[in-house]
């Protein structure tokens, strides 16, 4: 079943132009991403698709009644509502009782809780009441009722998701729903949408994501549409078999243009109806012949600051924050060309860690000793701090107007900007017409503009493109430094990282050799290992309670009690024998038979009774 149809659609601004002609559809239970360079138009396209945005023309087609959820990259909250308020702002029947019930439970009100149970039950809501739980105990929004403006863009973030996910909606648009998430976070979600029947449509750069989760990629280049039927890697696969077919053709139009140009300045002006169609072909050749592919290359051999022997110590560290402890008596010292990644939930101390590493914070307790060659760059989460108005070049003019490279070359700022994927048309653009991910790649340029020899990278995907990382990898592959990365991009920690510092929280670090998904492999095979033990304990408990209780003899009162049932039975057996000859003798008036039925009523009662908990109490003699 067909739940979106988008045909010819187009977008530009001003002489910009994004797309053109877009034509593609999405069918039911399909998980589409689309992916692009920073800048291309991947959220434009979404708000196009969603009528937020209006397109020069085209049109878009959604399934009659579909319910849709959208979750902007730029979350779109009432600051006023609570966490929880926020969360459930649907207009479905079963949502607002979950609401109500939730509201009543904060309150105790017990008629209304009886009340809003009975409802619960004849919507069959509980299910859901069930999922709300999980998802916001999953997106740690615990504090359900504090003001969403209370919030940090973080919190917003998942808030945001939470309300989506919880919309009950048939198609999802999600708009880079892994950024301010931490790993746990992202790995229940890439589970929960694998395993869902939702149709979904995102725009994403967690490359995990897109090979675990998606079954078709559309790649928005050259402002139009490639469709490739398959996750990640595939797509991969198949757009290096596009690019290759692509240049063989350019290959050839080259070869047939330079003689039809040779044939095209030895002719006199066309008159004939042969050569006019072949000067027209030649136009035709002439455009294919001049395409080029774009090769994400970000050659950058800056000269780096020489590293001595000493880099950096911590010599037993401890910091808190009142009783939040960050760091506890912890020591490490880092080395030539280390490259160390970092992981942890939030509020466990990274970033804390990091301002003490480069000075920003000073420790409770303890010392950091600073090699003296050392020269840090730190690239951290927040947007590049220019004057909106500056022009990009001006942005790295600012910091030199030529960088020294190795072997005394060197590098204009025109010519650096080219190498960081900013091609020459975008040079003199002004910053705020800058996507988020240009934003950061060219704070990112700025940073190593500086000749770093220890980086420090907080956070360097968020908002960059799959190209753009992969070039940034590229770089890092060979930078010679020591480097440190936090990153909840999964793919990116294991190419560029040898070993992991886990922060576990109350100032606790554990030192990991490996990267990334060695990590997880570990953690858990490790909760493989715990629950296998506990189940076998728990077997292990059952049958020692049983061996003992078959191993137990009788106490001194449970033997008094078996004698003397020894003693009852026989004695009740004789009155029962009694009163069943009386009953059938024919000599007793009704009020006799009555009172000797109901007592040998009570008599067999008894007979059972002690009969049973003698064969207990036997089994201990």
């Amino acid at each position: 079943m067909n739940f979106l149809s988008v045909e010819q659609l187009t977008k530009s601004y001003g002489e910009r132009l994004l797309f053109s002609n877009l034509t593609f559809g999405i069918e039911q239970g399909q998980k589409v991403a689309i992916v692009a360079k920073n800048g291309a138009g991947k959220s434009t396209l979404l708000r196009c698709l969603l009528g937020l945005e209006p397109p020069d023309s085209g049109g878009v087609t959604f399934r009659k009644e579909l319910r849709i959820a959208f979750m902007e990259q730029t979350e779109d909250l009432n600051p006023e509502l609570s966490v929880l308020d926020a969360v459930l702002d649907h207009d479905l029947p079963e949502i607002k009782l979950i609401k109500a019930y939730t509201d009543a439970l904060l309150i105790n009100d017990e008629a209304r809780l009886g009340d809003l149970y009975q409802e619960l039950t004849e919507h069959q809501a509980w299910d859901l009441e069930v999922k709300v739980q999980q998802v916001m105990s999953v997106l740690k929004l615990s504090g359900i009722t504090q003001k969403v403006g209370q919030l940090s863009g973080g919190q917003k973030k998942r808030v945001a998701l939470a309300k989506v996910l919880l919309s009950e909606a048939e198609f999802l648009i999600l708009d880079e729903p892994t950024n301010h998430l931490d790993l746990d976070m992202i790995e229940w979600l890439e589970q929960y949408l694998s395993a869902s029947q939702l149709t979904l449509l995102m725009v994403t750069h967690d490359r995990y994501f897109l090979e675990v989760v998606c079954d078709t990629i559309l790649e928005l280049a050259d402002q139009t549409i490639y469709r490739y039927k398959g996750n990640f890697s595939y797509y991969l696969e198949k757009k290096a078999e596009r690019e290759e077919q692509l240049l063989s053709t350019i290959e050839k139009a080259k070869n047939s243009f330079r003689k039809e140009l040779d044939w095209i300045r030895r002719q006199p002006k066309a008159r004939g109806t042969k050569q006019k169609a072949r000067v027209d072909a030649f136009a035709d050749l002439k455009k294919v012949a001049s395409q080029r592919l774009d090769e994400d290359e970000l050659e950058l051999p800056i000269k780096m600051e020489r590293l001595g022997t000493k880099i950096v110590e911590f010599h037993r560290v401890s910091k808190a924050f009142g009783s939040k402890v960050m760091l506890d008596d912890f020591s490490y010292h880092f080395q030539r060309q280390e490259r160390l990644g970092i992981v942890g939930n939030n509020g466990t101390g990274k970033t804390t860690f990091l301002k003490m590493l480069t000075g920003e914070a000073q420790p409770d307790k303890g010392k950091i000793v600073i090699g003296d060659t050392i020269v840090f760059g730190y690239y951290s989460q927040e947007l590049i701090e220019v004057d909106p108005e500056m022009k990009v070049i001006d942005v790295v003019r600012e910091v030199a107007e030529f960088i020294p490279l190795e072997k005394g070359r060197q590098l204009s700022a025109a010519q650096l900007l080219e190498r960081f994927l900013f091609p020459r048309d975008m040079h003199y653009h002004f910053v705020h017409k800058l996507s988020g991910g240009e934003r950061r790649r060219l704070k990112l340029l700025r940073v190593l503009m500086l000749n770093p020899n220890f980086l420090i990278l907080d956070e360097p995907t968020n908002d960059l493109d799959i190209f753009a990382m992969a070039v940034l990898e590229e770089y890092l592959r060979l930078f010679q430094g020591s480097l440190i990365v936090v990153s909840h991009d999964r793919y990116f920690m294991d190419k560029m990282v040898d070993h992991l510092f886990v922060f576990q929280g109350e100032g606790r670090i554990k030192d990991i050799t490996g990267n990334y998904h060695s990590y997880r492999t570990a953690v858990a095979q490790t909760q493989r290992d715990h629950k296998n033990t506990h189940k076998q304990l728990a077997t292990q408990a059952v049958e020692v309670s049983q061996e003992s209780e078959k191993r137990r003899k009788m106490n001194f009162k449970e033997k008094q009690e078996f004698e003397q049932i020894e003693k009852d039975l026989p004695l009740l057996e004789k009155e029962k024998d009694s009163l069943s000859e009386e009953l059938s003798s024919g000599s007793l008036t009704n009020d006799e038979l009555i009172n000797k039925g109901d007592r040998l009523g009570i008599i067999v009662s008894q007979i059972d009774e002690l009969t049973l908990r003698w064969l207990e109490l036997s089994e201990l003699v």
